[in-house]
């Protein structure tokens, strides 16, 4: 017997079994049998599933053998029944207008509350249909009139010709209601109720429309075999003679539109004796096999997909379901909670590693676990995104829930999970905890993506109200598409590492680039800076003109002018900027989990795309703004090597200056572009020198990661770089500014110091006038030379270059106190002289102290060259360092 003959005399049976008591006892007894021996068959000729009602627990008949059900000895003036029907349809009575023959009022609940999100293109919140009354139509009013929880289970229209009917219930609620059952608050409550905020959207029309607006839904246009009814139709459609869809649409619509109901993906009678945590899905569960990004398939992908296809290879080549990534298991205790078979593998659970159709209370996006709750499993509370990441992200436990893999999750080049949650916890983290928002000014998620991109508004992020200030996973990481690999597009290696330090070796070209974003930002979105025109008479910092917006999937390629985010600083950038921040108006510093104010001179956050903006191009070329003229020059003083003059030198109040004795030049750290400036323009020898690995290759055409500063010191190695065994990316840290090491008034490349991590100028890669110092000094200018280090080594940085050194208006990051601009708050234009010895001004002039008379080339500095007024620098450095 086949499949399809076994689903239908099931049916028929059912059918048979439901018929008013008229049905003499003998005849009831002989289908029972019939029913049983078909069932076995089926079951023996596949374990697909079948409808076989009597076998699931939507049979509430007193022989059903459910926890809830019909009381056989019922209490007097109620009813008990064998039937099994009865409890949802009758041929006679039936609810008008309510189809297919319905027995049951529909709901008490006067409103519903629909799902809504900011990024949902059908309208699910007031329900498209029934509007007048606020509540859903057609099948899913029908489920609800047990699922809400508001009508007794056993009240029904008729019962065996008599109207109306109470069935004394057992198992259920003390009024005969449907119990909330073990997972009320993990995605298979029996106990839906009026709010279904947190539930599957119902009631809302789709068509292709909806599918190419939201870009991640499945057009309905692909035709399959049903497997059942051997019809040929589309995955998606309304069912009419002959056209039998694998999920059918409601035509509850406006004129009849196809609309997605309850219905839609379970079939109440359907019965799974291979699976029977099922659900009722008109298909699977779970995935089966590996996801292509094809064509849905019915035998091997999860139900989830034949709507919801997330690009296609976006989703199946992602981190989160591709089985050599996804292959970590889920323990005894999460597959409880979950209701999955032991052993699960993350890559099969698919969808529902993260989200529940029917989640707790509180969360968005139907998030699994995403409150505050503390309870386990969740149960209420608000909004916190993170925590549904926290499941498989966070430190493992082979005690305590979720205790979601088998393995430790322990870092390796090619395998574990990161354990994101242990560094949300550091003493300096970013803002992503309720106490940590907004300065402690908001409590309440204000972040929420607007479309399939994860994009947001800038008011969101915190333009018009610092309050909105925090982040969220989400802003950083787009989990359908995220990937294992050193670069975005998937062209580089695959590992654990998220960037490769420096960019790769050997000859210059854009797409070795080092700031090119890895593959845990594919898919995020960012800014890339329209800067303003730079030149030697405007103030500093100039802030970008505007911004362009850098969001969608990878193509082939890392170029910059790509339409999506390409570079790791177009992500920092979206928040660091005033593209959500007004000019002038930065946040504080001194939240819950922040650097407090006041910490090394600074009060609030600075313009950090500003900081960065110069005239630089990639790759660099000589002759500009960029890199100092005449490379393969040795002669410093020689006119071919000087360099157009970039900011107001010495304590000039002009940009005039041409004299070959006053060079100087705008820096920045290489993180937006490289800077051009090649070992021989730094006067240093081919080899060594004062870079530590990995940023002593392709000197001057390298770039350099935002989070090679900023994340955990842990992370990153002296003389080496990243960690592979280490999270990597700037989620916490234990020093201030989310810094790879301390840094203060106080830090010194001795100390060990921040700067150590990659600097190093207590090395000497030379001697003599040419190739002094690594550190570009005069060897015999510095008392006899030994490199930068023996001279100045136990001396705070500060007090020699820029506090906040991201990119600065005078070459080495060298601070200037005979030359102070607006950079310093001042309303003034031009140059002003401090008249003393030690600025305060921060964030800039923290702490320092050196004043410069005339900006030689590199590796022609002396003492002469600094000082105060008339004063020899020597002296005068040497009173005002040693202290």
């Amino acid at each position: 017997m086949n499949v399809l003959a076994a689903w239908s005399m099931r049916s028929l049976g059912s059918r048979l079994l439901d018929a008013p008591s008229l049905m003499a006892s003998s005849m009831r007894v002989l289908v029972l049998a019939l029913v049983g021996l078909l069932a076995v068959a089926a079951t023996q000729v596949a374990a697909a599933p079948v409808s076989n009602i009597r076998m699931t627990k939507h049979n509430l008949s007193k022989d059903g053998g459910q926890t809830v059900r019909a009381n056989a000895t019922p209490t007097a003036g109620q009813s008990t029944t064998d039937q099994i029907c009865v409890f949802c349809h009758t041929p006679h009575a039936a609810s008008s207008g309510k189809s297919p023959l319905w027995n049951r009022a529909t709901s008490a609940a006067s409103t519903y509350t629909g799902y809504t999100s900011l990024s949902m293109d059908a309208d699910g919140g007031a329900f498209q249909t029934d509007n007048t009354k606020g509540r859903p139509a057609g099948a899913s009013l029908l489920c609800l009139s047990c699922h809400d929880g508001t009508i007794a289970l056993g009240n029904l229209n008729v019962l065996n010709g008599r109207t109306p009917v109470i069935i004394d219930m057992v198992g259920g609620t003390a009024d005969d209601k449907m119990p909330t059952g073990s997972g009320t608050t993990t995605g298979f409550t029996r106990v839906i109720g009026a709010d279904l905020s947190n539930d599957h959207p119902i009631s809302v029309t789709y068509n292709n429309a909806l599918a190419s607006a939201d870009k991640e839904l499945r057009p309905m246009n692909a035709s399959q075999q049903h497997p059942i009814s051997g019809q040929i139709g589309s995955i998606l459609g309304i069912r009419s003679p002959g056209y039998k869809p694998l999920l059918p649409l409601a035509p509850t619509g406006t004129a009849g539109a196809g609309q997605v109901q309850c219905s839609t993906c379970h079939d109440p009678h359907l019965y799974d004796s291979a699976d029977p945590n099922r659900k009722f899905l008109r298909a699977n569960r779970l995935q089966v096999t590996a996801p292509t990004g094809g064509a849905f398939s019915e035998a091997n992908d999860i139900i989830c997909l034949a709507c919801h296809d997330k690009m296609g290879t976006e989703w199946s080549n992602s981190a989160h379901a591709n089985t050599s990534t996804a292959s970590y298991a889920y323990t005894g205790a999460a597959t409880t909670q979950r209701q999955f078979a032991a052993g699960t593998p993350v890559w099969k659970a698919a969808c529902l590693n993260c989200h529940d159709t029917h989640t707790v209370a509180g969360a968005r996006r139907l998030l699994r676990e995403g409150t505050t709750s503390t309870a386990t499993p969740k149960a209420g509370g608000k909004s916190a995104i993170e925590e549904t990441c926290y499941q498989c992200h966070t430190a493992y436990n082979a005690t305590t829930p979720p205790n979601v893999l088998t393995q430790s999750g322990t870092l390796t080049a090619t395998t574990g999970v990161p354990n994101i949650k242990s560094e949300f916890g550091r003493p300096v983290r970013m803002p992503i905890k309720d106490a940590d928002q907004g300065g402690g000014g908001n409590t309440t998620e204000v972040h929420d993506i607007s479309d399939a991109d994860f994009s947001e508004t800038r008011e969101k992020l915190g333009l018009l109200d610092k309050k909105n200030r925090h982040v969220e996973c989400t802003d950083c990481h787009n989990p359908h598409r995220v990937i294992r690999n050193t670069k975005i597009d998937g062209s580089g290696v695959t590992t654990q590492r998220t960037h490769v330090a420096g960019g790769s070796a050997g000859s210059y070209t854009v797409e070795s680039d080092g700031n090119v974003a890895s593959g845990v930002l594919r898919g995020a979105w960012g800014v890339e800076p329209v800067d303003a025109l730079l030149n030697g008479i405007t103030d500093w910092p100039e802030a970008p003109t505007n911004y362009e917006v850098k969001k969608g999937v990878t193509g082939t390629g890392t170029a910059r002018s790509s339409t999506w985010l390409t570079r790791e600083y177009q992500l920092c950038f979206k928040c660091h900027s005033t593209y959500s921040n007004t000019a002038g108006s930065f946040p504080t510093l001194g939240h819950t989990g922040g650097t407090p104010s006041g910490t090394n001179g600074m009060t609030t956050y600075t313009n950090v795309a500003a900081e960065f903006a110069v005239n630089a191009t990639d790759p660099p070329s000589t002759g500009t703004d960029q890199g100092e003229k005449g490379e393969g020059s040795n002669s410093p003083e020689d006119s071919a090597s000087i360099e157009p003059i970039g900011s107001y030198p010495g304590n000039a109040t002009t940009s005039n200056m041409t004299a070959t004795t006053n060079v100087n030049h705008r820096s920045w750290h290489p993180v937006r572009w490289p800077t051009g400036r090649s070992r021989d323009e730094r006067r240093m020898q081919a080899t060594g020198g004062n870079f530590r690995a990995p940023f002593g290759t392709r000197v001057g055409t390298q770039t350099m990661h935002c989070s090679d500063c900023h994340g955990n010191a842990t992370s990153w190695t002296q003389g080496t770089g990243p960690k592979l065994d280490q999270v990597q990316g700037p989620h916490g840290s234990e020093d201030y500014f989310l810094l790879k090491g301390s840094w203060s008034s106080s830090t010194s490349i001795s100390s060990p110091g921040f700067c150590g991590n990659c600097h190093n100028p207590s090395a000497s890669s030379g001697s003599g006038d040419d190739y002094a110092g690594s550190s570009g000094f005069n060897n015999s200018g510095e008392d006899g030379g030994g490199g930068h280090g023996n001279e100045h080594g136990g001396k705070a940085c500060v007090k020699c270059h820029v506090a906040v050194p991201h990119g600065w208006r005078n070459k080495a990051f060298l601070v200037n106190l005979n030359c102070v601009g607006r950079e310093a708050g001042a309303t003034y234009t031009g140059c002003m002289n401090f008249s003393d010895n030690s600025a305060t001004v921060a964030p800039y002039y923290q702490g320092a102290t050196l004043r410069v008379k005339t900006w030689p080339a590199s590796g022609n500095w002396s003492a002469n060259k600094c000082g105060k007024g008339s004063s020899t620098a020597r002296d005068w450095m040497r009173s005002v360092c040693d202290n």
